[in-house]
Protein backbone atom coordinates (compact mmCIF):
# COMPACT_ATOMS: atom_id res chain seq x y z
CA UNK A 1 0.00 0.00 0.00
CA UNK A 2 3.11 2.76 0.96
CA UNK A 3 4.41 1.29 -2.42
CA UNK A 4 1.53 2.32 -4.22
CA UNK A 5 0.68 5.63 -2.54
CA UNK A 6 4.29 6.65 -3.61
CA UNK A 7 4.14 5.69 -6.90
CA UNK A 8 0.75 7.58 -7.40
CA UNK A 9 2.56 10.98 -5.79
CA UNK A 10 5.15 10.73 -8.10
CA UNK A 11 3.12 9.98 -10.67
CA UNK A 12 0.57 13.61 -9.45
CA UNK A 13 4.18 15.67 -8.98
CA UNK A 14 5.24 14.40 -12.42
CA UNK A 15 2.21 15.42 -14.02
CA UNK A 16 2.25 18.97 -12.62
CA UNK A 17 5.73 19.64 -13.69
CA UNK A 18 4.60 18.23 -17.27
CA UNK A 19 3.18 21.17 -19.62
CA UNK A 20 0.09 19.33 -21.45
CA UNK A 21 -0.13 19.44 -24.92
CA UNK A 22 -3.18 21.96 -25.86
CA UNK A 23 -5.24 21.53 -28.66
CA UNK A 24 -7.90 24.22 -29.15
CA UNK A 25 -10.36 23.25 -31.91
CA UNK A 26 -12.81 25.57 -33.53
CA UNK A 27 -15.48 25.23 -35.64
CA UNK A 28 -17.27 27.71 -37.67
CA UNK A 29 -20.84 28.30 -37.64
CA UNK A 30 -21.84 24.74 -35.79
CA UNK A 31 -24.83 25.22 -33.59
CA UNK A 32 -26.09 24.15 -30.42
CA UNK A 33 -28.32 21.42 -31.46
CA UNK A 34 -25.63 20.40 -34.33
CA UNK A 35 -24.18 17.40 -32.03
CA UNK A 36 -25.83 14.07 -30.84
CA UNK A 37 -24.30 15.09 -27.38
CA UNK A 38 -26.50 18.31 -27.68
CA UNK A 39 -29.63 16.76 -28.96
CA UNK A 40 -28.99 16.47 -32.57
CA UNK A 41 -31.42 13.11 -34.04
CA UNK A 42 -30.15 13.89 -37.61
CA UNK A 43 -26.81 14.40 -37.65
CA UNK A 44 -24.39 12.14 -36.81
CA UNK A 45 -21.38 13.27 -34.40
CA UNK A 46 -20.45 9.67 -32.69
CA UNK A 47 -16.83 11.08 -32.00
CA UNK A 48 -17.08 14.42 -31.02
CA UNK A 49 -19.68 12.93 -28.70
CA UNK A 50 -17.06 10.67 -27.44
CA UNK A 51 -14.59 13.52 -26.81
CA UNK A 52 -17.25 15.68 -24.86
CA UNK A 53 -18.35 12.52 -22.81
CA UNK A 54 -14.45 12.07 -21.92
CA UNK A 55 -14.86 15.69 -20.26
CA UNK A 56 -16.95 18.54 -18.97
CA UNK A 57 -19.74 19.41 -21.07
CA UNK A 58 -21.20 22.98 -20.96
CA UNK A 59 -24.71 23.18 -21.79
CA UNK A 60 -24.56 27.34 -21.01
CA UNK A 61 -21.25 27.51 -22.87
CA UNK A 62 -21.62 30.69 -24.64
CA UNK A 63 -19.75 33.08 -27.66
CA UNK A 64 -19.01 36.00 -27.57
CA UNK A 65 -20.77 36.94 -30.29
CA UNK A 66 -22.89 35.87 -32.84
CA UNK A 67 -20.73 36.30 -35.95
CA UNK A 68 -17.52 35.08 -37.08
CA UNK A 69 -14.46 37.29 -36.31
CA UNK A 70 -15.16 39.49 -33.16
CA UNK A 71 -15.39 35.48 -31.43
CA UNK A 72 -12.17 34.79 -32.88
CA UNK A 73 -10.53 37.60 -31.70
CA UNK A 74 -12.22 37.03 -28.24
CA UNK A 75 -10.80 33.57 -28.53
CA UNK A 76 -7.11 34.60 -29.34
CA UNK A 77 -6.87 37.41 -26.44
CA UNK A 78 -9.30 36.72 -23.63
CA UNK A 79 -10.65 40.14 -23.83
CA UNK A 80 -14.62 40.98 -25.17
CA UNK A 81 -14.94 42.05 -29.04
CA UNK A 82 -15.65 46.17 -27.65
CA UNK A 83 -12.04 46.09 -26.23
CA UNK A 84 -10.28 44.76 -29.34
CA UNK A 85 -12.78 46.36 -31.31
CA UNK A 86 -13.46 44.07 -33.71
CA UNK A 87 -17.56 43.78 -33.41
CA UNK A 88 -18.22 42.90 -36.44
CA UNK A 89 -17.37 40.11 -38.95
CA UNK A 90 -14.29 41.93 -41.24
CA UNK A 91 -15.12 43.82 -42.92
CA UNK A 92 -18.72 43.66 -41.89
CA UNK A 93 -22.10 44.09 -43.79
CA UNK A 94 -21.72 47.72 -43.39
CA UNK A 95 -18.86 47.90 -45.68
CA UNK A 96 -20.19 45.94 -48.36
CA UNK A 97 -23.89 46.57 -48.69
CA UNK A 98 -23.75 49.99 -46.88
CA UNK A 99 -27.55 51.06 -44.86
CA UNK A 100 -30.54 49.79 -46.40
CA UNK A 101 -33.41 51.94 -46.25
CA UNK A 102 -34.68 49.71 -43.34
CA UNK A 103 -32.16 50.48 -41.74
CA UNK A 104 -32.65 53.18 -39.28
CA UNK A 105 -28.84 54.05 -38.20
CA UNK A 106 -25.84 53.86 -40.04
CA UNK A 107 -23.99 52.22 -37.50
CA UNK A 108 -20.22 52.39 -36.11
CA UNK A 109 -17.34 51.00 -37.80
CA UNK A 110 -15.57 47.92 -36.79
CA UNK A 111 -11.66 47.27 -36.72
CA UNK A 112 -10.58 45.20 -39.89
CA UNK A 113 -7.80 43.60 -37.78
CA UNK A 114 -6.48 42.20 -34.90
CA UNK A 115 -4.28 44.45 -33.56
CA UNK A 116 -0.67 43.32 -33.27
CA UNK A 117 -0.47 45.35 -29.85
CA UNK A 118 -2.70 42.63 -28.51
CA UNK A 119 -1.04 39.76 -26.19
CA UNK A 120 -2.65 36.53 -28.26
CA UNK A 121 -2.78 32.85 -26.29
CA UNK A 122 -0.35 32.19 -29.34
CA UNK A 123 2.19 34.58 -27.67
CA UNK A 124 1.46 33.81 -23.80
CA UNK A 125 1.87 30.20 -24.59
CA UNK A 126 5.33 31.32 -26.42
CA UNK A 127 6.71 31.94 -23.01
CA UNK A 128 5.65 28.72 -21.46
CA UNK A 129 8.10 26.88 -24.03
CA UNK A 130 5.18 25.73 -26.28
CA UNK A 131 5.59 25.42 -30.05
CA UNK A 132 2.67 26.81 -31.04
CA UNK A 133 0.42 26.30 -34.92
CA UNK A 134 -2.45 27.73 -36.66
CA UNK A 135 -4.52 25.48 -38.88
CA UNK A 136 -7.70 26.66 -40.37
CA UNK A 137 -9.82 29.95 -40.97
CA UNK A 138 -8.17 32.80 -39.14
CA UNK A 139 -10.08 36.23 -40.95
CA UNK A 140 -8.49 38.70 -38.26
CA UNK A 141 -7.05 40.73 -40.67
CA UNK A 142 -7.09 41.60 -44.23
CA UNK A 143 -3.13 42.31 -44.60
CA UNK A 144 -0.38 39.59 -44.14
CA UNK A 145 1.41 41.61 -41.07
CA UNK A 146 -2.19 40.51 -39.01
CA UNK A 147 -1.98 36.85 -40.03
CA UNK A 148 -0.77 33.87 -37.22
CA UNK A 149 2.43 34.09 -38.61
CA UNK A 150 2.81 37.30 -36.75
CA UNK A 151 0.50 36.86 -33.58
CA UNK A 152 2.75 34.83 -32.29
CA UNK A 153 2.31 30.87 -34.11
CA UNK A 154 5.26 29.65 -35.78
CA UNK A 155 3.61 27.92 -38.23
CA UNK A 156 0.36 28.58 -39.97
CA UNK A 157 -1.11 26.77 -42.51
CA UNK A 158 -4.15 28.04 -44.38
CA UNK A 159 -5.02 30.83 -42.21
CA UNK A 160 -5.37 34.23 -43.82
CA UNK A 161 -7.78 37.12 -44.41
CA UNK A 162 -11.26 35.03 -45.91
CA UNK A 163 -13.51 33.82 -43.49
CA UNK A 164 -14.72 31.03 -45.74
CA UNK A 165 -13.20 28.93 -48.48
CA UNK A 166 -12.71 30.33 -51.88
CA UNK A 167 -14.99 29.57 -54.50
CA UNK A 168 -14.25 32.12 -57.15
CA UNK A 169 -12.79 31.70 -60.40
CA UNK A 170 -10.80 28.55 -60.82
CA UNK A 171 -10.97 27.86 -56.99
CA UNK A 172 -13.17 24.83 -55.52
CA UNK A 173 -14.01 25.72 -52.20
CA UNK A 174 -13.87 22.86 -49.70
CA UNK A 175 -11.96 20.56 -52.68
CA UNK A 176 -8.54 21.45 -54.16
CA UNK A 177 -7.54 23.96 -56.05
CA UNK A 178 -8.31 26.09 -52.78
CA UNK A 179 -7.34 29.32 -53.60
CA UNK A 180 -5.41 30.03 -50.38
CA UNK A 181 -2.26 31.70 -50.04
CA UNK A 182 -1.21 29.41 -47.08
CA UNK A 183 -2.01 26.42 -48.13
CA UNK A 184 -0.38 24.64 -51.33
CA UNK A 185 -3.04 23.10 -53.66
CA UNK A 186 -3.49 19.39 -53.37
CA UNK A 187 -5.17 16.31 -55.72
CA UNK A 188 -8.11 17.42 -57.88
CA UNK A 189 -10.71 16.74 -55.25
CA UNK A 190 -9.13 16.33 -51.98
CA UNK A 191 -11.53 17.60 -49.80
CA UNK A 192 -10.48 20.73 -46.83
CA UNK A 193 -11.27 19.34 -43.68
CA UNK A 194 -9.25 16.13 -44.44
CA UNK A 195 -6.14 18.23 -45.79
CA UNK A 196 -6.32 20.44 -42.75
CA UNK A 197 -6.54 17.15 -40.14
CA UNK A 198 -3.52 15.90 -42.31
CA UNK A 199 -1.74 18.80 -41.42
CA UNK A 200 -2.46 19.22 -37.85
CA UNK A 201 -1.35 15.55 -37.11
CA UNK A 202 1.45 16.21 -39.26
CA UNK A 203 2.47 19.12 -36.74
CA UNK A 204 1.77 16.56 -34.21
CA UNK A 205 4.07 13.85 -35.00
CA UNK A 206 6.71 16.07 -35.51
CA UNK A 207 6.91 18.28 -32.22
CA UNK A 208 9.85 16.93 -30.88
CA UNK A 209 10.65 17.57 -27.22
CA UNK A 210 8.31 20.57 -27.00
CA UNK A 211 4.80 20.83 -25.54
CA UNK A 212 2.47 21.55 -28.66
CA UNK A 213 -0.29 24.65 -28.54
CA UNK A 214 -2.39 23.67 -31.71
CA UNK A 215 -4.90 26.01 -32.78
CA UNK A 216 -7.36 23.56 -35.42
CA UNK A 217 -9.76 26.18 -37.06
CA UNK A 218 -11.66 24.03 -38.85
CA UNK A 219 -13.62 26.19 -42.21
CA UNK A 220 -16.18 23.87 -41.24
CA UNK A 221 -19.50 24.85 -41.37
CA UNK A 222 -19.09 27.56 -42.92
CA UNK A 223 -20.55 28.09 -46.08
CA UNK A 224 -20.36 27.08 -49.56
CA UNK A 225 -21.94 24.19 -48.85
CA UNK A 226 -19.98 21.05 -50.10
CA UNK A 227 -19.34 17.97 -49.37
CA UNK A 228 -18.38 14.25 -49.69
CA UNK A 229 -21.20 13.22 -52.47
CA UNK A 230 -21.10 9.38 -50.99
CA UNK A 231 -21.88 11.25 -47.70
CA UNK A 232 -24.47 13.65 -49.27
CA UNK A 233 -26.20 10.47 -50.21
CA UNK A 234 -26.14 8.34 -47.23
CA UNK A 235 -28.05 11.42 -45.42
CA UNK A 236 -30.52 11.97 -48.79
CA UNK A 237 -31.41 8.46 -47.72
CA UNK A 238 -31.73 8.94 -44.58
CA UNK A 239 -33.74 12.51 -44.87
CA UNK A 240 -36.29 9.89 -47.78
CA UNK A 241 -36.32 7.44 -44.42
CA UNK A 242 -37.28 10.02 -41.89
CA UNK A 243 -40.12 11.53 -44.38
CA UNK A 244 -38.90 15.10 -43.58
CA UNK A 245 -40.91 17.10 -45.74
CA UNK A 246 -39.62 20.21 -47.58
CA UNK A 247 -42.75 22.50 -46.98
CA UNK A 248 -42.17 21.63 -43.12
CA UNK A 249 -38.72 22.58 -42.72
CA UNK A 250 -39.02 26.48 -42.67
CA UNK A 251 -41.27 29.43 -41.84
CA UNK A 252 -41.33 31.47 -44.44
CA UNK A 253 -43.12 34.38 -43.69
CA UNK A 254 -42.44 35.84 -40.36
CA UNK A 255 -42.76 39.74 -39.80
CA UNK A 256 -39.03 40.62 -39.53
CA UNK A 257 -38.38 39.07 -42.23
CA UNK A 258 -40.22 42.27 -43.83
CA UNK A 259 -37.96 45.24 -42.72
CA UNK A 260 -34.47 43.36 -41.77
CA UNK A 261 -33.21 44.27 -44.88
CA UNK A 262 -35.81 45.31 -47.52
CA UNK A 263 -35.31 42.07 -49.08
CA UNK A 264 -37.79 39.48 -47.60
CA UNK A 265 -37.28 36.79 -50.13
CA UNK A 266 -33.42 36.14 -48.82
CA UNK A 267 -34.82 35.15 -45.24
CA UNK A 268 -36.06 32.01 -44.15
CA UNK A 269 -36.15 30.10 -40.55
CA UNK A 270 -35.32 26.51 -40.98
CA UNK A 271 -37.25 24.70 -37.84
CA UNK A 272 -36.53 21.27 -38.42
CA UNK A 273 -32.93 19.75 -38.77
CA UNK A 274 -32.93 18.14 -42.32
CA UNK A 275 -30.34 19.97 -45.15
CA UNK A 276 -28.06 16.54 -46.35
CA UNK A 277 -24.95 18.49 -47.99
CA UNK A 278 -24.84 20.41 -44.10
CA UNK A 279 -24.87 17.06 -42.55
CA UNK A 280 -22.58 15.23 -44.77
CA UNK A 281 -20.26 18.34 -43.89
CA UNK A 282 -20.66 18.08 -40.09
CA UNK A 283 -20.13 14.29 -40.67
CA UNK A 284 -16.99 14.98 -42.09
CA UNK A 285 -16.13 17.25 -39.48
CA UNK A 286 -17.06 14.43 -37.18
CA UNK A 287 -14.81 11.83 -38.81
CA UNK A 288 -11.58 13.93 -38.80
CA UNK A 289 -11.70 14.81 -35.31
CA UNK A 290 -12.03 11.27 -34.80
CA UNK A 291 -8.68 10.96 -36.94
CA UNK A 292 -6.93 13.37 -34.42
CA UNK A 293 -8.53 11.76 -31.48
CA UNK A 294 -7.13 8.31 -32.93
CA UNK A 295 -3.90 9.44 -33.78
CA UNK A 296 -3.16 11.16 -29.93
CA UNK A 297 -4.16 7.59 -28.33
CA UNK A 298 -1.82 5.74 -31.06
CA UNK A 299 1.00 8.30 -29.82
CA UNK A 300 -0.41 7.75 -25.91
CA UNK A 301 -0.24 11.25 -25.67
CA UNK A 302 -4.71 11.83 -25.55
CA UNK A 303 -4.28 11.49 -21.89
CA UNK A 304 -1.66 14.29 -21.66
CA UNK A 305 -3.68 16.72 -23.91
CA UNK A 306 -6.20 19.59 -23.47
CA UNK A 307 -8.21 19.41 -25.54
CA UNK A 308 -10.95 22.82 -25.98
CA UNK A 309 -14.02 22.33 -28.19
CA UNK A 310 -15.95 25.53 -29.24
CA UNK A 311 -17.74 26.93 -32.07
CA UNK A 312 -17.42 30.68 -32.89
CA UNK A 313 -21.60 31.11 -33.13
CA UNK A 314 -24.86 29.67 -33.09
CA UNK A 315 -25.92 27.83 -36.10
CA UNK A 316 -27.04 29.85 -39.65
CA UNK A 317 -31.58 29.07 -39.26
CA UNK A 318 -32.43 32.55 -40.74
CA UNK A 319 -30.86 33.15 -44.10
CA UNK A 320 -27.61 31.96 -46.88
CA UNK A 321 -29.60 28.86 -47.39
CA UNK A 322 -30.76 28.16 -43.79
CA UNK A 323 -28.98 25.17 -43.52
CA UNK A 324 -29.49 24.54 -39.71
CA UNK A 325 -32.35 24.53 -37.35
CA UNK A 326 -31.20 25.51 -33.25
CA UNK A 327 -34.58 24.86 -32.04
CA UNK A 328 -36.11 24.77 -29.22
CA UNK A 329 -33.14 27.67 -29.04
CA UNK A 330 -34.50 31.29 -30.78
CA UNK A 331 -32.66 32.20 -33.90
CA UNK A 332 -29.36 31.84 -35.04
CA UNK A 333 -26.33 33.28 -36.07
CA UNK A 334 -26.42 36.97 -36.43
CA UNK A 335 -29.21 37.38 -33.81
CA UNK A 336 -28.53 37.91 -29.93
CA UNK A 337 -30.88 35.17 -29.25
CA UNK A 338 -29.57 31.96 -27.90
CA UNK A 339 -29.35 30.08 -30.76
CA UNK A 340 -27.08 32.93 -31.89
CA UNK A 341 -24.71 33.12 -28.97
CA UNK A 342 -25.18 29.72 -27.38
CA UNK A 343 -22.22 26.95 -28.57
CA UNK A 344 -21.43 23.44 -28.32
CA UNK A 345 -18.81 23.63 -25.59
CA UNK A 346 -16.38 21.26 -23.79
CA UNK A 347 -13.00 20.50 -22.29
CA UNK A 348 -11.25 17.76 -21.95
CA UNK A 349 -8.65 18.35 -19.18
CA UNK A 350 -5.01 16.62 -18.97
CA UNK A 351 -4.00 13.94 -16.83
CA UNK A 352 -7.55 13.55 -15.52
CA UNK A 353 -10.81 11.72 -15.74
CA UNK A 354 -12.87 14.22 -14.83
CA UNK A 355 -16.16 13.91 -17.36
CA UNK A 356 -19.41 15.66 -16.21
CA UNK A 357 -22.04 17.82 -17.51
CA UNK A 358 -22.18 21.13 -15.98
CA UNK A 359 -24.93 24.32 -16.88
CA UNK A 360 -22.42 26.50 -15.14
CA UNK A 361 -22.72 29.56 -17.73
CA UNK A 362 -19.16 30.38 -18.98
CA UNK A 363 -17.83 31.89 -22.09
CA UNK A 364 -15.27 32.35 -25.16
CA UNK A 365 -13.42 34.94 -23.14
CA UNK A 366 -12.75 32.10 -20.68
CA UNK A 367 -10.76 29.82 -22.85
CA UNK A 368 -7.61 31.73 -22.91
CA UNK A 369 -6.87 32.03 -18.80
CA UNK A 370 -8.17 28.23 -19.03
CA UNK A 371 -5.49 27.22 -21.09
CA UNK A 372 -2.85 29.08 -19.80
CA UNK A 373 -3.42 27.54 -15.95
CA UNK A 374 -3.62 24.10 -17.39
CA UNK A 375 -0.03 25.19 -19.40
CA UNK A 376 1.26 25.99 -15.87
CA UNK A 377 1.21 29.93 -15.50
CA UNK A 378 -0.38 30.51 -11.95
CA UNK A 379 -0.49 34.60 -12.18
CA UNK A 380 -3.37 34.76 -14.82
CA UNK A 381 -3.43 38.73 -16.48
CA UNK A 382 -5.82 40.81 -14.84
CA UNK A 383 -6.43 42.83 -18.09
CA UNK A 384 -8.62 39.25 -19.47
CA UNK A 385 -12.15 39.49 -19.23
CA UNK A 386 -12.49 35.61 -18.55
CA UNK A 387 -11.78 33.68 -15.58
CA UNK A 388 -10.10 30.43 -15.58
CA UNK A 389 -12.37 27.46 -15.35
CA UNK A 390 -9.85 25.06 -14.14
CA UNK A 391 -10.48 25.08 -10.43
CA UNK A 392 -13.81 24.40 -10.82
CA UNK A 393 -13.34 21.70 -13.40
CA UNK A 394 -11.31 20.05 -10.78
CA UNK A 395 -13.53 20.70 -7.92
CA UNK A 396 -17.09 20.05 -9.68
CA UNK A 397 -18.40 23.28 -8.40
CA UNK A 398 -19.68 26.26 -10.00
CA UNK A 399 -18.44 29.98 -10.32
CA UNK A 400 -19.87 33.01 -8.44
CA UNK A 401 -22.88 34.64 -10.28
CA UNK A 402 -20.97 37.28 -12.71
CA UNK A 403 -22.18 39.04 -15.85
CA UNK A 404 -21.56 37.95 -19.16
CA UNK A 405 -21.80 40.85 -21.97
CA UNK A 406 -22.47 40.76 -25.27
CA UNK A 407 -22.48 44.11 -27.84
CA UNK A 408 -23.12 43.48 -31.79
CA UNK A 409 -23.83 47.05 -32.99
CA UNK A 410 -24.27 46.22 -36.20
CA UNK A 411 -27.15 45.21 -38.74
CA UNK A 412 -26.58 41.57 -39.47
CA UNK A 413 -26.73 39.53 -42.38
CA UNK A 414 -29.15 37.32 -41.08
CA UNK A 415 -31.97 39.72 -40.35
CA UNK A 416 -31.03 40.46 -36.63
CA UNK A 417 -30.90 43.99 -35.35
CA UNK A 418 -28.07 45.61 -33.46
CA UNK A 419 -28.42 44.82 -30.09
CA UNK A 420 -26.99 44.34 -26.54
CA UNK A 421 -27.23 41.69 -23.55
CA UNK A 422 -26.32 40.51 -20.18
CA UNK A 423 -26.75 37.77 -18.79
CA UNK A 424 -26.73 37.31 -14.95
CA UNK A 425 -27.55 33.97 -13.19
CA UNK A 426 -30.42 32.83 -15.01
CA UNK A 427 -31.74 36.12 -16.31
CA UNK A 428 -30.35 37.50 -20.04
CA UNK A 429 -31.91 41.10 -20.88
CA UNK A 430 -31.36 42.15 -24.67
CA UNK A 431 -31.41 45.52 -25.43
CA UNK A 432 -32.70 46.17 -29.06
CA UNK A 433 -31.10 49.15 -30.27
CA UNK A 434 -32.76 49.75 -33.62
CA UNK A 435 -36.54 50.16 -31.40
CA UNK A 436 -34.89 50.64 -28.14
CA UNK A 437 -37.03 48.10 -26.48
CA UNK A 438 -35.64 45.71 -24.09
CA UNK A 439 -36.69 42.21 -23.19
CA UNK A 440 -36.04 39.74 -20.21
CA UNK A 441 -36.14 35.95 -20.12
CA UNK A 442 -35.96 33.71 -17.48
CA UNK A 443 -33.20 31.07 -19.23
CA UNK A 444 -33.81 28.27 -16.70
CA UNK A 445 -36.84 27.53 -17.45
CA UNK A 446 -37.16 29.48 -21.05
CA UNK A 447 -34.56 28.50 -22.85
CA UNK A 448 -36.73 29.30 -25.85
CA UNK A 449 -36.83 33.08 -24.74
CA UNK A 450 -40.84 32.67 -25.45
CA UNK A 451 -41.86 35.06 -22.64
CA UNK A 452 -41.17 38.14 -22.06
CA UNK A 453 -40.29 39.55 -18.63
CA UNK A 454 -39.84 43.18 -18.74
CA UNK A 455 -42.82 44.25 -17.21
CA UNK A 456 -43.38 41.26 -14.94
CA UNK A 457 -39.79 41.58 -13.31
CA UNK A 458 -38.91 45.31 -13.11
CA UNK A 459 -36.35 44.98 -10.46
CA UNK A 460 -34.40 42.58 -12.13
CA UNK A 461 -35.07 44.17 -15.66
CA UNK A 462 -33.57 47.64 -13.67
CA UNK A 463 -30.18 45.74 -12.18
CA UNK A 464 -29.56 44.13 -15.15
CA UNK A 465 -29.82 47.16 -17.68
CA UNK A 466 -27.53 49.36 -15.29
CA UNK A 467 -25.37 46.84 -15.53
CA UNK A 468 -25.38 46.74 -18.89
CA UNK A 469 -25.34 50.57 -19.50
CA UNK A 470 -22.49 50.55 -17.34
CA UNK A 471 -20.35 48.26 -18.77
CA UNK A 472 -20.84 50.05 -21.66
CA UNK A 473 -19.74 53.49 -20.63
CA UNK A 474 -16.90 51.92 -19.55
CA UNK A 475 -15.40 50.48 -22.73
CA UNK A 476 -17.50 51.15 -25.94
CA UNK A 477 -17.56 55.00 -26.71
CA UNK A 478 -19.02 54.37 -30.88
CA UNK A 479 -22.10 55.82 -31.35
CA UNK A 480 -24.82 56.13 -34.22
CA UNK A 481 -25.64 58.03 -36.89
CA UNK A 482 -28.91 58.55 -38.65
CA UNK A 483 -29.37 57.42 -41.79
CA UNK A 484 -30.47 60.07 -44.11
CA UNK A 485 -31.97 56.96 -46.49
CA UNK A 486 -34.26 55.45 -43.89
CA UNK A 487 -37.62 55.47 -44.94
CA UNK A 488 -39.04 56.21 -41.38
CA UNK A 489 -40.47 52.31 -41.29
CA UNK A 490 -39.97 51.02 -37.93
CA UNK A 491 -38.82 47.89 -37.14
CA UNK A 492 -41.08 44.97 -35.87
CA UNK A 493 -40.92 44.20 -32.27
CA UNK A 494 -38.79 41.14 -32.18
CA UNK A 495 -41.08 40.18 -28.85
CA UNK A 496 -43.63 39.11 -31.61
CA UNK A 497 -41.21 36.75 -32.97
Amino acid sequence: MLILLSLLVKSCNKNETIKPNVIFIIVDDLGYKDLGVYGSSFYETPNIDKLINDGVMFTNGYSNSSVCSPARASFQTGKYPVKTGITDWIKGRKHHKGATPNDRWIVPETAFELDLDETTIAEALKIKGYKTAYVGKWHLGEDEKYWPENQGYDINVAGWRAGSPNKQKNNNGYFSPYGNPKLTDGPIGEYLPDRLTDEALSILKNKADQPVFLCLSYYLVHAPFQAKQESIDFFKEKRQREALESNEEFLNSQPWMEVATGNPKRYKERIIQGHPTYAAMVHSLDENVGRLISSLKENKSYENSLIVFVSDNGGLSTSEGSPTSNLPLAKGKGWMYEGGLRVPFSIKPPFSNENFKTDMPVSGIDIFPTILAYAGENAINKQLDGINLAPYIRKHTKADERPIFWHYPHYSNQGGNPSSAVRLGDFKLIHDLETNKSELYNLNIDMEESTNLINDKPNISKKLKNILNNWLNENYNMTFNENPTWNGKQAIDQTKK
